[in-house]
């Protein structure tokens, strides 16, 4: 199947490189000839030369450097384009096809030679970087109307202008809102799932009752919320404590039933009561499902805070920030702020799995599978 890709992306290459002398980049001085596009006239050469792999084996390598290459080409017309022609969206191609032979060589390579798989944090880089690209190229070439999507560049450049006022929307809504807000509703819903499960009579109260509370829309509660605590940032807290409360119940009460019955009659045998069956056999059953709430949750309360904040807020908080400047029609800070959500949301998210890794070593599923 590379070798398909390869093909098509070598012929999209050429074809790009012949066609260079029609509209690609046309300016005020009419077109520009092949001499203007070196990156894109040298990826066009080597894309083809490249086919030598149908005689001889191409390093994965190889791949990689005629994806960049095509890339810093299309990246280095953009300055001097005004209108896109077929030479521009052939090597955008071009390029992309490239990137995605290098990530399924690599895959391949992983799978079957026993290539370290840290190694293969280079796909989903190889792939974002290819989305980055696309985007701008896409963006540019195609005098797509800020409005509508702006390009990265754009958005980077808004991202440094505003980096004072983003600090001050990521302490209120992330480190105040959030972290508050996770801490006591991940905290409530663990006490609250121990207590079930030591009470029949909980289990029959108390569960039915936390379903009842994750069914509330957040569109209804977030009004409330800041009805009941003001508008600063504990009524966005509270929003997410009953965002995290649930998952955490569910996934801890299930957890604690994970652990098999020869185990506990194990523990009875050991005359141990529930306290220390709890702590030294069930816990650490749960361990998993309790990891799996709390990345979860991770995700979640960012979504809740953010969308908590377009109900009232101080002038500070990342929904703040996107309400306000969506109707300044300022995608580019607008989405500045999705940029900084997204990053903070996934930096959290991979702390707790690596919390996690440390923590469940000892499970099959940290340990690749294998029993």
């Amino acid at each position: 199947m590379s070798l398909v890709q390869r093909t098509l992306a070598a012929l999209a290459a050429l074809v790009a490189g012949l066609v260079l002398v029609v509209p690609f980049g046309a300016t005020e001085g009419g077109t520009l000839p092949i001499t203007e596009f070196p990156l894109v006239a040298g990826f066009a050469l080597l894309a083809v030369l490249s086919l030598v792999r149908f005689r001889w084996a191409l390093r994965i390598e190889a791949d990689l450097i005629l994806a960049a290459l095509g890339a810093a080409g299309l990246l280095a017309t953009l300055p001097t384009l005004e209108q896109a022609g077929p030479g521009f969206w052939l090597t955008l191609v071009a390029s992309w096809l490239f990137a995605w032979v290098f990530a399924e060589r690599l895959a391949g390579a992983i799978t079957r030679k026993g290539i370290s798989s840290r190694v293969g944090v280079l796909i989903p880089i190889v792939f974002g970087i290819t989305i980055l690209v696309a985007w701008e190229a896409v963006t540019r070439g195609g005098q797509v109307p800020k409005v509508l999507l702006p390009s990265p560049s754009g958005i980077f450049s808004s991202f440094i202008e505003n980096i004072p006022k983003l600090i001050a929307d990521f302490q209120q809504t992330f480190l105040k809102s959030v972290l508050i807000g996770y801490a006591l509703g991940c905290g409530f819903g663990f006490i609250v799932a121990v207590a079930i499960d030591r009470s029949p009579f909980l289990k029959r109260g108390l569960l039915p009752l936390g379903n009842f509370v994750s069914a509330l829309p957040l569109i209804g509660i977030a009004p409330i919320m800041v009805m009941w605590f003001g508008f600063d940032w504990p009524s966005k807290a509270a929003v997410v404590v009953i965002m995290t409360f649930f998952p955490m119940l569910v996934n801890t009460v299930a957890g604690l039933n994970v652990a098999g019955r020869m185990e506990r009659d194990l523990m009875q045998t050991y005359a141990a009561g529930y306290w220390p069956s709890l702590i030294k056999l069930r816990l650490p059953a749960a361990a998993p499902f309790i990891f799996n709430a709390l990345k979860i949750n991770s995700t979640l309360a960012l979504i809740g805070a953010i969308v908590a904040e377009f109900f009232g807020t101080p002038i500070v908080g990342m929904g703040f920030r996107i309400s306000s400047e969506i109707g300044k029609l300022n995608v580019e800070m607008v989405w500045a702020e999705i940029a900084v959500a997204a990053l903070a949301g996934s930096a959290f998210y991979w702390v707790v799995a690596i919390v996690e890794r440390a923590v469940t070593f000892w499970h099959p599923s940290v340990r690749g599978g294998r029993a």
